[in-house]
């Protein structure tokens, strides 16, 4: 995805021109403030996902996972 960059001040002027670019291209806008990226204008995407997916890969190690737990198991979060 191509990325354009446009001055506050230009991006003022123009703010609807630049919003409907956006959505009809897909491509970003970077809104600059004296040269330095201050803002992004992107297509909004839906990243609806099932909770369970999200979790999905982020168990690392699942051993035993009938044993009881001693009281001296549990670590103290610092």
């Amino acid at each position: 995805m191509d990325t354009n960059q446009v001055s506050k001040s230009e991006f003022k002027a123009k703010a609807l021109e630049f919003f409907r670019q956006v959505e009809s291209s897909g491509e970003s806008v970077i809104v600059t403030d004296h040269g330095k990226p201050a803002l992004e204008v992107r297509p909004y995407r839906s990243i609806a996902r099932h909770p369970l997916d999200v979790l999905r890969g982020s168990v690392v190690r699942y051993q035993n996972p009938t044993d009881p737990v001693a009281e001296g198991d549990w670590e103290a979060a610092q």
